[in-house]
């Protein structure tokens, strides 16, 4: 059995990076324009406002989740590979000093970035084969705990936090990236005001992937005129899942017995009111009206595209009982092209915009560290920009699929030590490090020739 007695850890080294990773990574959000972007659409009164941004991205990226860990950069020798670092109590004033309009002006950097990333890293948002540009809808509770937390309330999830909205664009073929987002209080329902919301979202699309036609997705607590509108005017598809009204049921009801298609899936997969797994099921269509509480001139002809899942148990029933005790159904709306059952299989990858939130919470959104909302809010932002800057870096680094998580734990918490030779500053990387041809393709990308600048 290994001994470790005789080993004595001191820690008195100035040239170790524990973190090496964030210099390819900052670099390609630098090339991006980041920098540059805060100090051309922030005005939040701080000064060095790019430097602090940076330095909270970065520490994210390196996996903080609080104020506090935002240190780890003053470690060792990481601020002379990555440039200039602020101190947490630096960076926890400068995130108090953020109001409303401050916060909206991080939206207004996140998409530029996000645009300067795609033009960096071909296929972040798919890439020029026409191919679909999903945005997906959701929100979450940021679980918070003491009494100083501004807006904080028990929200939908019985969790007394703060509500993240956020809006995700991804691909068939890609993994998503977080185009929006906002911070609300605790108790605001999921859908309530969030068509602009929606209508901001679409607009990225359109800057980061033009002339690409886009589909807004969301579950039955999006499911309103307003963001139906939202889509319509901005000449997208939509599909939102609809609550179950009298005139849902009706029309499921009047749907012929032979107009059902069967469908297997590949792969078994959960049923969202019970969880069951579930390997079949039955898809068919109707016309539908919907909205009809509103005007004649604001209710909306769509498709409803319904999926039916047999019930499990039955109960011993003899099978003359009413129609919805035999089945599960799951309806939604929409104004696609695509056959029902393509409708379908497309709008149940909703769930991927749940992936985010995960990777989020399991990240620098696990906590909500400050006392004010519009602090928090802020933190929401550069979490927003850390996790579009990781997914370029797994991109770039020919890992597309890789979490932000993976992506900390194989690119950048890589150690080094630092030796001057020629003028020069030499990383000396581990040796046979298994992950270093990934990270050999981000140097590439992040410190090849310079880009046009993004404005």
């Amino acid at each position: 059995m290994q001994s470790f007695h005789g080993i004595q850890p001191v820690f008195d080294e100035d040239n170790l990076v524990s973190h090496t990773g964030l210099v390819p990574v900052l670099a390609l959000a630098e090339r991006a324009g980041l920098s540059e972007l805060v100090r051309e659409h922030s005005s939040v009164p701080s000064a060095s406002r790019d430097v602090k941004a940076r330095t909270v991205i970065a520490g994210m990226l390196a996996g903080a989740d609080s104020i506090d860990d935002l240190d780890v950069l003053r470690a060792g020798s990481t601020a002379r590979v990555i440039g200039e670092v602020r101190a947490p109590s630096t960076m926890g004033t400068f995130l108090r000093s953020f109001t409303h309009g401050h916060v909206l002006q991080l939206g207004a950097v996140n998409r530029r970035l996000l645009h300067g990333l795609a033009d960096m890293v071909p296929g972040l948002v798919g890439g020029d084969d026409g191919s679909l540009v999903l945005v997906d809808l959701d929100d979450t509770i940021g679980e918070v705990h003491g009494y100083a937390k501004q807006a904080a309330a028990f929200g939908y999830s019985g969790v007394r936090g703060l509500n993240a909205l956020l809006a995700t664009i991804s691909t068939p073929t890609t993994a998503p990236v977080i185009g929006e987002f906002s911070l609300r209080r605790g108790n605001a329902r999921s859908g309530s005001g969030a068509h602009w919301f929606a209508a901001r979202a679409l607009a990225t699309v359109a800057r980061v992937a033009p002339g690409r036609r886009a589909l807004v997705r969301g579950d039955s607590a999006f499911c309103s005129h307003d963001h139906v509108q939202a889509a319509i005017r901005a000449g997208a598809w939509y599909s939102f899942t609809i609550p179950k009204w009298p005139t849902v049921t009706s029309a499921i009801d009047a749907i012929a017995e032979d107009a059902w298609t069967p469908i297997e899936y590949p792969h078994a997969v959960a049923d969202p009111d019970t969880g069951e797994l579930i390997s079949d099921a039955e898809v068919a269509e109707t016309t539908f009206t919907a909205f009809v509480s509103r005007r004649k001139s604001e209710r909306i002809s769509c498709r409803l595209v319904v999926r039916r899942v047999k019930r499990l148990n039955t109960g011993g029933k003899t099978g003359q009982e009413p129609l919805f005790d035999t089945y599960r159904y799951h309806a939604f709306i929409t104004n696609s092209t695509l056959s029902a059952v393509e409708a379908d299989a497309t709008h149940r990858r909703h769930a991927i915009v749940e992936q985010v939130i995960a990777e989020l919470k399991n990240g620098p959104l696990a906590h909500l560290p400050l006392g004010r909302f519009h602090a928090n809010a802020a933190w929401l932002g550069f979490a927003t920009m850390a996790f579009n800057v990781s997914r370029a870096a797994a991109i770039a680094a020919g890992t597309p699929t890789a979490r932000m998580a993976t992506v900390l734990a194989t690119t950048i918490a890589v150690p080094a030590r630092l030796a001057s030779r020629a003028r020069r500053t030499i990383m000396h990387l581990p040796t046979n490090w298994p992950w270093r041809h990934a990270w050999a393709r981000l140097w590439a990308t992040a410190t090849g020739p310079p880009s046009p600048a993004t404005t």
